[in-house]
């Protein structure tokens, strides 16, 4: 695998925009700059504005996070305060300043605050965008909030971009990767800190893996459809079959998501996946207590459990149970996706107040 880096939802410093410092700007211009050089990301967003004109024109529009769309009115929401947990990071001041400089003073409206207390100058909008999407899909991301604006403020027959979503799993071989980052800790220069061994493998590691890597076939675990989907739907078990594609060793698995705006014209869509060009999301990696030996053909079966944290419900408690053929034994492994901070060649480190 490549080095992890920054992405998306970094800690933003939890200051007033009118307090800020140069450095508290430096950090938030870099997040911007990471997301908006993401060509995946911000080209299918483009892609599937711009090519669907007809969609926007004369309509109402709710942004959700804060950003920008063609149409006879738009309204950005953004947060109250610079918030960790939030992917639209930059300060209202500086998002207005943009809205000016950019000549859509008359057509953008921007709101600051949450989407649950603010008030909005339209009751009902033609259309809901957001760019709600997190690690593993569902990690820190905004998709209860777009629910919300669904349920509060879109149109009877409205339309949502994106629209539908799929969460997928695989197996992979990472021996070297998993050598470094997760056996590491049985000897340090020579001393023992295994006792770290378990709290490093129970953390999710974002990193981006070569489709070499891959040898299973994936599986769909979540299919969301943003119509018609309730903030209890995130909380799910979902069963899984792999099926490995060659003779090989399992280190871990892998999870990534598919994006769709369903409802355009013609079709945009984008993959997070090891197989597609890379995204400032990578993928999602979940290391196994022990390797596990697979024979093309060999299925691997179980099921992956995904639920908001008790004390904090930006994270995220996953479960992964699995066995291979006619084990009826299995593993389970319990993982934790925790608030984040990040270095190179770093996961997620136990900064959650949930371990």
């Amino acid at each position: 695998m490549e080095n992890a880096g920054p992405s998306t939802h970094h800690i933003a410093p939890d200051v007033p925009s009118d307090s800020m410092t140069s450095r508290d700007y430096y950090i938030l211009s870099g997040i911007h700059e990471e997301m908006l050089k993401d060509s995946v990301r911000t080209g299918s967003y483009r892609a599937a504005i711009i090519n669907n004109g007809h969609l926007f024109k004369g309509k109402t529009v709710l942004d959700v996070g804060c950003g920008t769309a063609g149409a006879s009115h738009v309204v950005g929401v953004s947060t109250a305060s610079l918030s960790r947990s939030s992917t639209c990071q930059i300060s209202s001041i500086q998002a207005q300043k943009i809205i000016e400089a950019n000549g859509f003073k008359d057509t953008i409206t921007l709101v600051k605050g949450k989407l649950e207390e603010a008030e909005l100058p339209i009751t009902e909008f033609d259309i809901i965008i957001s760019e709600w999407m997190g690690y593993f899909l569902l990690y820190e991301s905004m998709l209860d909030t777009v629910l919300l604006a669904r349920d509060k403020y879109l149109k009877p027959g409205g339309l949502i971009f994106p629209d539908t979503a799929r969460l997928l799993f695989a197996a992979i071989e990472d021996q070297d990767y998993k050598e470094e980052k997760i056996n590491f800790w049985e000897n340090v220069y020579g001393f023992d800190y295994s006792c770290i061994k378990d709290i490093a493998l129970r953390e999710p590691l974002v990193d981006t893996v070569d489709l070499k890597a891959v040898v299973t076939d994936p599986c769909v675990i979540k299919h969301i459809d943003l119509l018609t989907a309730t903030k209890e739907d995130l909380t799910f078990v979902a069963p899984f079959t792999l099926t490995a594609t060659r003779n090989d060793y399992v280190h871990a698995f892998l999870a990534w998501f598919d994006i769709v705006f369903d409802c355009t014209h013609k079709k945009v869509k984008f993959s997070t996946g090891p197989h597609a060009q890379y995204t400032h999301w990578k993928q999602t990696v979940f290391y196994t207590p022990s390797t596990i030996a697979i024979t093309e053909g060999q299925e691997i079966t179980g099921s992956v459990s995904c639920a908001p944290n008790a004390r904090n419900n930006r994270d995220l408690d996953i479960a992964i149970s699995y066995a291979i053929g006619e084990d009826n034994e299995g593993t389970t492994v319990e993982y934790k996706m925790c608030v984040i901070l990040y270095s190179f060649r770093t996961s997620f480190l136990p900064q959650c107040d949930s371990w």
